[in-house]
């Protein structure tokens, strides 16, 4: 236990699975224990049998599938306009005074409350479902992705400037290498936040996703598929991390050293 000592791969992994099994069995213990009603939380067993019902018989995977085109849809917008707003941002000062004031109101707003206007304003198809996306991840991108181009080394540009580098230059040469890595972790994280806003989303005027699955499942009082949906947007996130996390190792392994 020595602060910021590194874990071996096995032991990380030992661990990280060794909480789930903690955790369930808790959940387990609480509920076939008969310490919890059924009512307010489903065991695992029953979980599961609701999760294949959900699979088998209701037709979740579209749910499923519909939930991931929305999250992916916003948050590959918002990350196609964001992106390049930021580095614009972090490199050119004039261009941070001008925007920055509002970016930083802006991203203080809740996505959530911006439903009732984009319901009015796009109806409540698909439209409004990524725009909730967009708002809840763009100026969380623009603003992160600014503050790391705006951190480069002052003595790498220093030094590209030395070497005959070009203003544009500096940027295509020195600013996006030496902040790509951060700025895909950047995208990592606000992807894990696309999905909570996606959920609230479909809380609302909405007739598919897995949002729209617990909404009529808490009218039932169905806990079993509540939480069965639940645990499926946290696989979902999970394995999504893992690919990215994966991606970004590929691509700039010099971030590793």
């Amino acid at each position: 236990m020595t602060p910021l000592k590194p874990v071996a791969p096995g032991a990380r992994v030992a661990l990280g699975v060794a909480f789930f099994v903690l955790f369930f069995a808790a959940w387990a213990a609480a509920t076939f224990g008969g310490y919890v009603s059924a009512t307010f939380l489903a065991d695992p067993a029953t979980m599961l049998r609701e999760g294949w019902s959900l699979l088998a018989v209701h037709g979740f995977i579209k749910d499923i599938l519909v939930t991931i085109w929305r999250v992916l849809g916003g948050f590959v917008l918002a990350a196609a306009l964001g992106v390049p707003l930021g580095i614009a941002m972090g490199a050119y000062k004039p261009i941070e005074a001008f925007f920055e004031p509002f970016v930083s109101f802006a991203r203080y707003l809740p996505a959530s409350a911006f439903i009732p206007l984009l319901i009015l304003w796009a109806g409540t198809g698909e439209a409004q479902k990524l725009l909730v996306i967009f708002v809840g991840s763009f100026f969380q991108v623009v603003l992160m992705v600014a503050v790391t181009v705006g951190n480069t080394r002052r003595d790498l540009v220093e030094a590209a400037y030395t070497l005959g580098v070009t203003d544009r230059g500096i940027v295509r040469r020195v600013l996006l290498p030496s902040s790509a890595p951060e700025m895909a972790e950047i995208l990592r994280l606000v992807l894990g936040w696309a999905w909570t806003y996606v959920i609230v989303a479909e809380l609302i005027g909405s007739s598919s996703g897995i949002g729209h699955m617990i909404m009529d499942s808490q009218a039932l009082l169905n806990t079993g598929q509540i939480i069965f949906g639940i645990i499926v947007i946290g696989f979902i996130g999970l394995a999504s991390d893992f690919l990215f996390k994966a991606l970004n190792r590929r691509l700039f392994p010099w971030s590793l050293a």
